[in-house]
């Protein structure tokens, strides 16, 4: 299951030193709900190896504003803290599965 991240474990979560995955998302967003089941999917499947997360953009908005998420959903790819690829708008398994494994 993805873990829902907070301004309250952020910081602990890019800490953990693992590469980060993160899905900017809203309810009432309808690409984030066709999105939302792939990241649960893709948590479950790298669970050892990668953080998998998702941030609701209403909740969160220090975060939103760190990353300049402007659209959703926005997937932000963290490796060693730093932003290494970002997918904005509806995509793939595929593709978001090729973005994780060229992090690790």
């Amino acid at each position: 299951m993805a873990l829902t991240i907070t301004s309250e474990n952020y910081e602990s979560t890019i800490a953990s030193g693992k590469p980060v995955v993160i899905d900017f998302w809203a309810e009432w967003c309808g690409p984030c709900r066709m999105i939302g089941p792939i990241i649960e999917e893709l948590a479950g499947e790298y669970a050892d190896r990668v953080v998998i997360g998702k941030c609701d953009v209403e909740s969160n908005e220090d975060i939103v504003a760190q990353y300049r998420v402007r659209n959703i959903p926005t997937v932000v790819f963290i490796k060693d803290g730093q932003v290494v690829d970002k997918v904005v708008g509806g995509t793939t398994k595929e593709n978001l599965k090729a973005k994780i494994d060229a992090m690790l």
